[in-house]
């Protein structure tokens, strides 16, 4: 897809009482004027593992777009150490409060890709003043078993040699918790009940949930049940011959969409 120019780009650190935080900030001209995109990454990704996406997405939206590494992930600190089968809900309620306060965030967008999909919707749910668009790409709703399946072959795949380097690359020492953190908190017991609408009963803006009709971490039943609980106001893109990174497989798809879903 042909992006004429790049966006400005800028990286911020926030200091709060848990710690740094990684933040990274897209803008192009007039971006400022309208509410910016927050992306929420997945569970073994990172401002950095976006690549190019936060880029493009702001020249075909016009819209500043922020992205952060969340406690544990990336350049910003370990985690505080309170991590459990709530960290969904806990990203929401207790740590992108900083990121936003920090950035001075009033209105935005919230996009989040596999389990920041999740942390999205909770993020339109908790500010639902403030939240004007969610969009969840690749979003678990609920354990299924098809989630669980994938993530079992993703643990035996990382256990070959110089797997976890490549996550080394991007989370540094974090790397060994950051994979614990994805796969046994998913397989724990306290996970197996859990669901999206056990915490978010409605969301009460536009929604549009993306999925890849091939994805090894859900099927297409997730974004049914995310596109349900925003009722009318919900659109769903499901995407044939296409995996778990839909931003990154069918790219084009993803940016047209998202830009006349925002208009």
């Amino acid at each position: 897809m042909g992006v004429p120019n790049r966006c400005h780009q800028q990286d911020i650190w926030i200091d709060s009482p848990c710690g740094r935080m990684f933040s990274r900030t897209w803008m192009c001209i007039d971006s400022s004027t309208k509410p910016p995109i927050i992306l929420f990454h997945d569970s073994l990704g990172c401002v950095e593992l976006w690549r190019d996406f936060p880029d493009k997405l702001c020249m075909i939206t016009g819209r500043t777009v922020i992205a952060y590494d969340r406690f544990g992930f990336g350049r910003s600190d370990v985690h505080p150490g309170d991590w459990s089968a709530r960290f969904i809900r806990d990203e929401a309620e207790h740590y992108f409060p900083l990121v936003k306060d920090s950035l001075r965030i009033d209105t935005f967008t919230a996009f989040g890709h596999s389990v920041g999909g999740g942390i999205a919707a909770h993020c339109a749910a908790h500010f639902p003043e403030q939240c004007q668009f969610l969009i969840t790409e690749s979003a678990q709703a609920f354990v299924e078993g098809k989630t669980l399946q994938g993530i079992r072959a993703a643990q035996t795949a990382f256990e070959a040699p110089g797997q976890l380097e490549r996550l080394k690359k991007y989370h540094g020492e974090k790397a060994a918790w950051v994979l614990q953190a994805w796969t046994r908190t998913w397989q724990s017991e306290a996970m197996r009940d859990w669901s999206l609408e056990s915490a978010v009963h409605a969301i009460s803006c536009p929604t549009l949930a993306i999925h890849g009709e091939l994805d090894d971490y859900g099927s297409e039943c997730h974004a049914q049940r995310i596109g349900a609980l925003a009722g009318d106001l919900a659109q769903l893109l499901l995407i044939e011959n296409c995996g778990h990174v839909p931003h990154r497989e069918r790219e084009e798809l993803v940016l047209k969409t998202v830009a006349q879903f925002l208009r």
